[in-house]
């Protein structure tokens, strides 16, 4: 064998590497196993938050006198004690998938297991209380620190150590959004950026097992229930063309807008970052009090849209500000929470509202276009922040269960990263990994 060429580049191995090969798939389905349910029921502890927090809104607006100071203070004390836990345990931080990279480039060692606890309990008080966050960050690095831990369990060596922390990440993300294949891309086209064997084989025995264990505890449907849509017409391409170049830009902006949240929060150094994430807390406690909506994760919000029920294009354009503006305020508060649900919002309301113009513009049948633009704005935008298109346009048609818009899809979503590419922004996830390790 030639030294330049990486051992797991070849399936046909002699006794000991197949043997190696079939103790990574037994490692991988273990630990997928366990993501699974973990995942599963940190999926349902949010779900349960969701409802108790629109309860309590509701509730509030019965109330004599200031009834917003109350989500304020529910917002608050979530966003405090979800700090408290990033105090307890530093590399809880945030989303984690960037941590996730790093290890896997060898910048940093493997995550502990006492990562998990912080991520759960961290995510549950920060999503849970409002903030807009995504589920998916604590989910992937819940799976990297189970993968890692299994691996050190099974004796395996440092190097399979980082690349079952890998997998397993993509296994989280699989149980986030009950996305198998869309996991399984994402380590393969945002974490590693290849195709070898043994990250292919364990990916998708980690995969498979934790969505199928996800699935015991929250059932077997599509993340969002859509009604029959048909496809759109091959003259609408180039409006799809054109949505995804504006996509793109907005992409862009959206990720610079991450970054200056993030080093303005962090310039702040005689608050302590407790009371840092009081304040943004209490601050969107009061935007929950006046639009329910407006925070947590938003895949509510998505399933309003993507329902096909009439929304004003004023709510649209009020909502789409909002969320724009609240999630990279949320993800500079230093509390457990990931970008990637937020995003999908985003890209929704982005598609309604661009249909909902053009139609004001350029009267015609456009109305039939706004579920299809919401999918296609939820693959896009992902494609233009993240900078991983395919892993955005297969998560989107698992979570719809629908592939009527895929052509338009594929447009905009590759005309959405040219954008953002030729606007000199770099992959958000490039972007954090860097910050982290020029604290360290």
């Amino acid at each position: 064998m030639s030294p330049s060429r990486r051992p797991d580049a070849y399936p046909d191995q002699p006794e000991d590497s197949l043997r190696g090969a079939v103790l990574i798939c037994v490692t991988a389905t273990f630990a997928g196993a366990l993501i699974g349910f973990i995942g599963g029921v940190f999926r349902w502890c949010l779900q349960t938050a969701d409802r108790l927090r629109l309860d309590l809104v509701d509730w509030t607006h019965q109330l004599a006198g200031p009834g917003w100071l109350v989500p304020m203070a529910a917002a608050a004390l979530g966003a405090t004690l979800a700090a408290l836990v990033v105090r307890w345990e530093p590399l809880a931080d945030g989303s984690g998938i960037q941590h996730v990279e790093a290890v896997y480039r060898r910048e940093m060692p493997p995550p502990q297991i006492r990562l998990l606890p912080a991520k759960f309990i961290g995510g549950v008080l920060a999503i849970g209380s409002g903030l807009v966050l995504g589920r998916e960050g604590p989910t992937v690095h819940m799976g990297a620190a189970i993968g890692a831990q299994t691996a050190r369990h099974f004796r395996l060596p440092d190097s399979d150590v980082r690349m079952m922390q890998t997998a397993l990440g993509g296994a989280g993300l699989a149980v986030a959004f009950n996305a198998p294949i869309g996991g399984t891309l994402f380590t393969l086209e945002e974490v590693t950026r290849s195709f070898r064997i043994r990250t292919v084989l364990a990916t998708v025995f980690a995969a498979a097992t934790a969505v199928g264990c996800s699935r015991l505890v929250l059932g077997d449907r599509a993340e969002f229930q859509l009604e029959p849509i048909a496809e759109p017409e091959l003259a609408w391409l180039p409006l799809f063309i054109v949505f995804g170049v504006l996509t793109g830009g907005l992409g862009a902006l959206y990720n610079r807008l991450v970054l200056l949240f993030l080093d303005h929060v962090t310039a702040v150094r005689a608050v302590p970052s407790v009371v840092k994430a009081a304040l943004i807390g209490a601050a969107i406690g009061l935007v929950m009090f006046i639009y329910p909506q407006a925070v947590g994760g938003g895949e509510p919000l998505i399933q309003i849209l993507l329902g096909g029920k009439q929304v004003l294009l004023t709510v649209i354009v009020g909502y789409l500000v909002l969320r724009f503006v609240l999630g990279p305020l949320s993800y500079s508060a230093p509390v457990v929470g990931g970008l990637f649900a937020p995003m999908l919002a985003v890209g929704a309301l982005w598609g309604v509202l661009f249909v909902g113009v053009v139609d004001l513009v350029w009267p015609g049948e456009l109305a039939a276009l706004a579920v299809p633009m919401a999918i296609v704005g939820m693959a896009s935008f992902f494609g233009a922040s993240v900078r991983a298109p395919v892993t955005g346009m297969v998560l989107v048609v698992e979570m719809t269960a629908s592939t009527a818009v895929i052509v338009p899809m594929l447009a905009a979503t590759g005309a959405a990263v040219l954008a953002a590419y030729l606007a000199g922004s770099p992959p958000i996830y490039d972007s954090l990994r860097e910050r982290t390790l020029s604290k360290l």
